[in-house]
């Protein structure tokens, strides 16, 4: 069991996120794979819903790995275990686009909406998303939009978004999605040897018209400001 809770005290606290005003979005993301940004997006959402109190969304943009129900369901012990499917958008709006489209009996699309379920997570006010995969056919393929409409409808009913992105070098998703964020938090594993890749995502961010709030270093505390430490998970 992988417990950050006084590192995301700490981020908590550095991010400012207790100031009134509307909802917030955070995005999670890591320039390659194994930086632990999974674990780190979603110790950060429980730690807003089950410390700071608030109604949170952990949003899982790896729509073709989607790991964060699996590793809710697995450690039930600890948060209290995963709900029934709900409806995973207030207004029909989503994030995502399936095509081409299947077609329900009477000739009209399927919407993108029914493939993105909202699962409840134990007794916090905690949602967590999950895209089903098993709903697509054939050459179906889903793809990431940058349209604000699915995040801003969000932002009524919740308190905090929590945008876990897949690996920059092996999906655009983060990116794509990165101006309609209020923030994004690099999260870098303290004993990755490539220093190059979170500076070149940094810039990426910058060009794409996202905005870094600063890095979470797993496993080690560097004296610089925004820099958190962690263990990767």
């Amino acid at each position: 069991m992988v417990d950050l809770s006084a590192e995301m005290a700490e981020l908590w606290a550095s991010m400012g996120l207790n100031a009134a005003g509307r909802a917030r979005v955070v995005e999670f993301i890591g320039a390659s794979g194994g930086e632990g940004t999974s674990t780190v997006a979603r110790e950060f959402a429980l730690h807003a819903a089950q410390v700071e109190g608030r109604r949170v969304w952990l949003v899982d943009l790896d729509l073709m790995g989607q790991s964060q129900v699996e590793a809710l369901s697995t450690d039930a012990t600890r948060h209290g275990g995963v709900g029934a499917g709900a409806a995973a958008t207030p207004d029909g709006s989503m994030f995502f686009t399936v095509q081409p489209p299947l077609k329900r009996p009477d000739g009209r699309p399927w919407p993108d909406a029914r493939y993105l379920r909202a699962h409840a997570v134990g007794g916090a006010d905690l949602w967590v998303t999950h895209f089903r995969r098993d709903a697509l056919r054939g050459r179906q393929a889903v793809h990431v939009l940058p349209a604000p409409d699915y995040w801003n409808a969000l932002r009524r009913h919740a308190d905090l978004i929590v945008v876990d992105a897949p690996a920059a070098e092996r999906s655009h998703a983060g990116l794509t999605v990165a101006p309609n964020m209020d923030a994004v938090v690099l999260v870098v594993a303290a004993d990755h040897a490539d220093t190059r890749a979170p500076v070149h995502l940094r810039d990426a961010l910058a060009e794409a018209g996202g905005h870094c709030a600063g890095v979470f270093v797993n496993r080690v505390r560097v004296a610089a400001p925004r820099l958190r430490r962690g263990r990767d998970g």
